[in-house]
């Protein structure tokens, strides 16, 4: 059991260094809203840091 929360919280950190990295600031306040929304169960926090990774990903290609 510890070896899979151990295994998460590695891969959880590795994702938030590759937006960081990717996408800069705004990118974590994004996921940050997004995970909070999540975990609040607010669909309203959770759909505005969707956006705001939506809009980070496809902003070159508009």
């Amino acid at each position: 059991m510890p070896v899979l929360t151990l295994l998460t919280a590695v891969l959880v950190i590795g994702f938030e260094q590759l937006v960081e990295w990717r996408y800069g600031p705004t990118g974590i306040v994004g996921l940050l809203l997004l995970t909070i929304g999540i975990k609040a169960k607010n669909p309203t926090v959770s759909s505005v840091g969707a956006v705001v990774l939506a809009l980070l990903v496809t902003g070159p290609a508009l």
